[in-house]
């Protein structure tokens, strides 16, 4: 069997990747994912000073931080027009069937390897109920995807900040691939801005191919039949998923063949290995805003039994205690200071699941969350006046595809791979539409 069928049977092709030819400045091109820094417009005002006038995916996305503008559908179609403008100025070259190898260091040293492929839409499912080769990984929020198809579904090319996980203990899969880096003449290597480190790019060659496909097809063939979890989404669950939707509203539009053949029916992801050293799992905290202590201890009470609050010092200090917590514990922050949260007989398993329940409840009732990346932007932001902020406890990543198989998905937003600087940048596309 060739190293093309078999991974297609466990729903992987080798893409057409788009990359910016060698006179763009790749520093400039480089952008981080669309759904980081929301709530820090001066990030992004910072992105737009650094990149200029330069060729740069900030044209090619639609940062969530300007998703409540007034006129979105201008954005979209600026972008629409920039993807057309950077083909036809043949900014982008095409490397058919390539398996990418990525190597990423970021700003404090810590190294960890992906491989770019198109994973197959139609093994896919955002339902927690679902048993697909391919899944969520946390509860998919719906009212998140309308947005983000406007974006996608007439635009001529996608750019992936999915990160999608396998676990492979063995690292029989990417792992022996970092040796051939050793060999090759990298096709990109380029700082990334706002400290987002180093990323690095090669083509495997072909003659590797056959031996990391038949790795990952012997990955899957280890997998119980009835619950064959191969792919779990790690970042870009509702990017992914609004891939799927917009494959669905296209399919029936599509004879057999062209449904066999379609580019929308994949989408283009970095696959990481789950025991990956330098992949890490942080937490995504939340910020309530304008939402008074006494409004959120009293919604807190109707999802516990009974709660116990220490007052602390600093934000380090509530992430210790948050970490090194033996009961379900959370830490909290206002502009009055630090306190950390010990809940008895409460509502969810996991922190993440019963103040989801009490953020929903606050959110029905008028009140407005976001979900941050960083202990650091938390504290900043959930101390300004009238808002609040909550830190979650880390997932441990040795159990995590054994806890999504046995119980189904997490609550939402419960996890980030890495701190917001650590997240994938745009730099590779690819198209989308036929023509």
């Amino acid at each position: 069997m060739s190293h093309e069928k078999t991974l297609a049977r466990i729903g992987v092709r080798l893409a057409d990747i788009l990359l910016p030819r060698p006179d763009v400045d790749l520093s400039r091109w480089a952008v981080v994912a669309c759904d980081q820094y929301t709530a820090q417009p001066d990030y992004w005002a910072a992105v737009e000073q650094l990149v200029g006038d330069s060729p740069s995916t900030l044209r090619l996305i639609y940062p969530e931080v300007y998703l409540g503008e007034p006129d979105p559908q201008a954005r979209i179609d600026a972008i629409n027009a920039s993807m057309r403008e950077y083909l036809e100025r043949g900014l982008l070259e095409t490397y058919e069937k390539t398996l990418l190898l990525v190597r990423r260091e970021t700003a404090t040293g810590v190294v960890r390897w992906g491989v770019m492929v198109a994973l197959d839409l139609e093994q896919y499912s955002w339902s927690a109920d679902d048993r697909t080769l391919i899944r969520a990984t946390e509860g998919t929020i719906l009212d998140r995807i309308p947005p983000r198809k406007r974006v996608r579904k007439d635009a001529p090319l996608e750019l992936p900040h999915i990160m999608v996980l396998i676990s492979d203990a063995a690292r029989s899969v990417i792992e022996p691939l970092a040796t051939l880096s050793n060999n090759e003449t990298p096709l990109y290597d380029t700082t990334l801005m706002q400290h987002g480190g180093r990323v690095t790019g090669w083509s495997v060659p072909v003659e590797a191919i056959p031996a990391f496909a038949e790795a990952l097809a012997a990955l899957h063939d280890a997998l119980d039949p009835a619950d064959p979890l191969l792919f779990a989404m790690g970042d870009g669950n509702h990017s992914f998923a609004t891939a799927k939707s917009c494959w669905e509203d296209l399919r029936p539009t599509l004879s057999d063949a062209e449904r066999d053949t379609h580019p929308a029916r994949w989408a283009l992801v970095e696959i990481e290995n789950i025991f990956d050293p330098g992949l890490e799992f942080e937490p995504i905290h939340r910020v309530l805003f304008d939402t008074p202590r006494e409004v959120f201890e009293a919604e807190l009470a109707r999802h516990c039994a009974s709660y116990s609050v220490i007052p602390v010092e600093t934000t380090d200090e509530v992430i210790e205690r948050v970490a090194n917590a033996t009961q379900q514990t959370f830490g909290y922050c206002d502009h009055d200071g630090y306190a950390t949260y010990t809940l008895t007989d409460a509502e969810a398993s996991i922190p993440a699941g019963t103040l989801q329940a009490v953020i929903d409840a606050l959110v029905a009732a008028g009140r407005e969350v976001d979900y941050i990346h960083g202990s650091d932007a938390t504290s900043e932001i959930g101390r300004r006046d009238s808002n609040l902020g909550l830190f979650l406890p880390a997932v441990p990543k040795g159990s995590f595809v054994a806890s999504i198989v046995a119980d189904g998905t997490l609550p939402r937003k419960t996890f980030s791979l890495g701190e917001a600087d650590d997240k994938r940048y745009y730099l590779e596309s690819r198209r989308i539409q036929v023509g």
